[in-house]
C-alpha cells in the first residue's frame, strides 16, 4: 500500500529511536534484527532508558523451564516506582506528573514531588493495615490521581494492585476480589460520568460483602459521602482515604524486590468463561511499556500523554507507566469524551497542552461522525504523535485521524498487544513511512509471525493467526491460580509458539495489518473474511456514521454476513440504501461476501474505551446468551439491536424497513 507519511527531520534525528540507533550504529533493520537477541537487546534497552536496578541482573532471561516460563532479570532486583516516581521527583521535582479534570471541568495538577509525598502517604498506610509483599490490593476507581498514588504506593511496598473497570456491577468486581483473595479495596464514593453520578461506594459494598478475604475498604470522597459502617460486609473496616492518609509520613523506603515481584493482576474481560487474570512483575512490564512508549511512540520527559481509556483496562496502567519512566506528564479525565458536548476530548487536548494521544478507532469513528467542524475551534497544534489500540482501523476513520486531528503532520502510531501481553505485538516507528491502518512491523524484541492453518509462515498477502515465537518480559506469568487455562489458551496449538488470537497479514510492501479476532471471524461457505474488511467498505459510504459485521447462522452457506449499521441521519434508513450498501461490499469483497442483511440501528454495543463487542451483536442478533457484558458502556443498544430485529421479523413491511 502507498504511504502517506514520511518522518520528519525532527523525528529522524531527535526521537528516542534515531537516539538508540546512533549509540549503537545500527540503521533500523539492522537492529530488528539484532534486538532478537534478547540478552543485547535488553541490556542496550535498560542503558538507553536508565531504569534503575538496586541490584543488576546477571542474565536477561532464563528459559530452562521452557518458553512458556521464563524467568527475566535473572537475580535483578529493582521497584518500578523507583524509576517512574522516584527519581523524577528527586531530580525535576516541581514538573508535573500529571493533570486531572472532571467532568464538571475541575482541575488539579500534581507534581512529582506532589505525586510521590502522596505515594509515599498510601504505603505507609497501607503497611499500617499490614499490607505486605505479594498481598492484593483492589483498585475500583474512575480515573482519578489518587488511582496512580494507590499503583505507586503498592509498587513501593510489593503489593500486588489488582486495577478494575470503573464501570462494573458488584458481580464483577466480587468475581475479582474472591478469585484473587484480595485484602484491601480502594474504591470512590462515587463519580461523574456523561452528567449522571456513577454510585462506586454502594456497587463495592455488595461486593465487599462477598469477599471473606477482604479486610478493609477504604473510600475516596470524590462526591462527599461519608465513609460508614458497610452494611453486610462483616468482617471489612470501611474506611476514608483521609483516615488512610492523614497524618502518614511524606516519605517511604521504596522497598528493593526481586526483578520477578508481582506488580499488577490485569483480568481480561474475557469473550467466553470466566476473565482470566494475567499476572505482571515490577521488570517485566516496566521494560515492554518503557520500551514501547520510548521507540514506538516516542514518548519524551517534556511530553503531555494522555490516552482515553480507564484504569482498569490494561491501557491504562500502560499510560501511567509509559508517562513515569520517561518523566513526562499524565492526563487524566474523568468522564466521557463526547460529554457534555462533543468536542470535549478537542477541548481537553487544547487546554492542557497533549502532545502525545491515544485513542481506539471506534472512538474516532463515533467522533467523525460529528464532521471536521468541531475541530475548527479548537488548537490541536502540540499534538505531535496520535496513537491507537483495541482493534483494526477502517480506512476513513484512520485518514480522518491522520487529516483531520493530526492535520497530515503526526504519525499514527497503532500499535497492537493485550492485557496478557503487557505490551505490543505490532507497532510502527514514528521513523518510518506510514501507510492507512498500517500496524507497521513486529514491535522491537519481539519474535512474532502470521501462521497459516499448517503452522507454516504464511505467505504475504495472506491473512492467518498472529503468533509469537519466542517469550518477551512483559507476558503474562501464567494465569492467575490457573496454569493450565494458560497453557490451553496461548501455546498448545503449536509447541513453543504463542498463539494470540489475532487475525494478521503482511502486504508486499512490508506493512502488517490486524483483521480483528480470530474467533470474530466470518466464515462464508468455506470463505474466511475478518469483519473490519467488511466495516471499512461500510464506513467509508457517507451515509454511514459506524457498522459492524457479524457471522449468522445460514442453512447452507454456515454463516452469512450481517452487518449492522448507524446512520449519520436516521431519516436516511431505507430499501434502496440497505441494497446500496450491499451492493457496496459485494463489489469491493466479492459477491461471496454481500450481506446477507443491512440492519439499521441507533447505536451499536461497546465498551468504555469505545470498542465494538461484536460477539454481543451477534447474541442480539440471534437470541443467544452474549457472555460478559459488565463492561458494556452503553448496554441499552443490546434492546436497541433485538427491537430492529423482532421489527425486522414481524413482516414483510418490517422487512422493507430494516432490510
Amino acid at each position: 500500500m502507498t504511504s502517506v507519511w514520511e518522518p520528519s527531520a525532527e523525528l529522524l534525528t531527535d526521537s528516542n529511536l534515531a537516539r538508540f540507533l546512533r549509540s549503537h550504529g545500527l540503521d533500523l533493520a539492522a537492529l530488528r534484527q539484532r534486538a532478537l537477541d534478547p540478552e543485547w537487546f535488553w541490556a542496550a534497552v535498560r542503558t538507553d532508558l536508565g531504569i534503575i536496578f538496586d541490584a543488576p541482573p546477571s542474565q536477561m532471561v532464563d528459559v530452562s523451564a521452557g518458553v512458556e516460563w521464563p524467568r527475566w532479570f535473572v537475580d535483578g532486583r529493582l521497584n518500578l516506582a523507583t524509576t517512574c516516581l522516584d527519581q523524577w521527583a528527586a531530580a525535576t521535582p516541581d514538573s508535573p506528573a500529571l493533570r486531572w479534570e472532571g467532568e464538571n471541568g475541575e482541575v488539579r495538577v500534581l507534581s512529582y514531588a506532589e505525586l510521590r509525598s502522596l505515594s509515599d502517604q498510601v504505603a505507609n498506610g497501607l503497611a499500617e493495615l499490614a499490607v505486605t509483599a505479594g498481598d492484593i490490593v483492589g483498585l475500583y476507581l474512575p480515573m482519578l490521581p489518587e488511582a496512580v498514588a494507590v499503583i505507586y504506593g503498592c509498587a513501593k511496598v510489593g503489593a500486588v494492585v489488582m486495577p478494575m473497570f470503573s464501570g462494573y456491577e458488584a458481580s464483577a468486581v466480587a468475581f475479582r476480589l474472591v478469585d484473587s483473595g484480595a485484602r484491601v479495596l480502594v474504591t470512590a464514593d462515587g463519580f461523574y460520568r456523561r452528567g449522571s453520578v456513577v454510585p462506586m461506594l454502594k456497587i463495592a459494598r455488595q461486593a465487599a460483602a462477598q469477599a471473606p478475604e477482604l479486610r478493609h475498604l477504604v473510600v475516596i470522597e470524590r462526591l462527599g459521602a461519608a465513609a460508614g459502617a458497610a452494611p453486610g460486609a462483616g468482617q471489612n473496616i470501611e474506611m476514608s482515604w483521609n483516615t488512610l492518609v492523614a497524618g502518614q509520613r511524606q516519605s517511604y523506603p521504596t522497598r528493593s524486590l526481586d526483578a520477578e515481584s508481582q506488580l499488577a493482576l490485569c483480568y481480561t474481560s474475557g469473550t467466553t468463561g470466566q476473565p482470566k487474570g494475567a499476572v505482571h512483575t515490577h521488570a517485566g512490564l516496566l521494560f515492554g511499556v518503557a520500551k514501547d512508549a520510548a521507540y514506538h511512540v516516542d514518548v519524551r520527559h517534556e511530553d503531555t500523554v494522555f490516552w482515553v481509556t480507564d484504569m482498569g483496562w490494561i491501557m491504562g496502567p500502560w499510560e501511567t507507566i509509559a508517562s513515569g519512566a520517561a518523566g513526562a506528564t499524565l492526563v487524566l479525565y474523568e468522564g466521557a469524551p463526547a460529554h457534555p458536548s462533543p468536542d470535549r476530548l478537542w477541548e481537553l487536548i487544547e487546554q492542557h497542552g497533549v502532545t502525545v494521544l491515544g485513542v481506539s478507532p471506534s472512538l474516532i469513528r463515533s467522533l467523525a461522525a460529528t464532521g471536521p467542524a468541531l475541530l475548527a475551534g479548537h488548537d490541536l497544534s502540540a499534538l505531535r504523535i496520535l496513537a491507537a489500540t483495541g482493534e483494526p482501523w477502517d480506512a476513513s476513520s484512520w485518514t480522518w485521524l491522520f487529516r483531520q486531528v493530526g492535520q497530515g503532520r503526526c504519525p499514527v502510531i497503532n500499535i497492537s498487544g493485550g492485557t496478557e501481553v503487557g505490551g505490543a505485538f505490532l507497532a510502527p516507528t514514528p521513523i518510518e513511512s506510514l501507510a492507512p491502518c498500517t500496524l507497521g512491523a513486529p514491535a522491537l524484541g519481539m519474535d512474532v509471525d502470521v501462521f497459516s492453518a499448517d503452522g507454516l509462515p504464511a505467505p504475504a498477502g495472506e491473512v492467518g493467526e498472529l503468533v509469537c515465537k519466542s517469550p518477551w518480559p512483559s507476558m503474562t506469568k501464567g494465569l492467575w491460580r490457573d496454569p493450565e487455562r494458560y497453557l490451553q489458551s496461548y501455546w498448545r496449538r503449536w509447541p513453543g509458539v504463542w498463539v494470540q488470537g489475532d487475525w494478521a497479514s503482511r502486504d508486499l510492501d512490508g506493512y502488517w495489518y490486524l483483521h480483528g479476532r480470530s474467533d470474530d471471524t466470518l466464515n462464508i461457505a468455506g470463505k474466511r473474511l475478518g469483519p473490519a474488511e467488511v466495516e471499512g467498505v461500510l464506513s467509508a459510504h457517507p451515509m454511514v456514521a459506524e457498522a459492524a459485521a457479524v457471522g449468522i447462522p445460514h442453512p447452507v452457506k454456515g454463516e452469512a454476513v450481517w452487518c449492522f449499521v448507524v446512520l449519520r441521519s436516521a431519516r436516511a434508513a431505507s430499501g434502496s440504501v440497505s441494497a446500496e450498501l450491499g451492493d457496496l461490499v459485494a463489489s469491493k469483497l466479492g459477491k461471496a461476501f454481500r450481506p446477507e442483511a443491512v440492519v439499521f440501528v441507533d447505536d451499536l454495543p461497546r465498551t468504555r474505551s469505545a470498542k465494538l463487542v461484536r460477539r454481543a451483536i451477534r447474541a442480539a442478533a440471534t437470541g443467544a446468551d452474549p457472555g460478559d457484558l459488565i463492561g458494556l458502556e452503553n448496554p441499552d443498544a443490546m434492546e436497541k439491536i433485538r427491537d430492529a430485529m423482532a421489527e425486522r421479523a414481524s413482516g414483510p413491511a418490517g422487512k422493507r424497513r430494516r432490510r
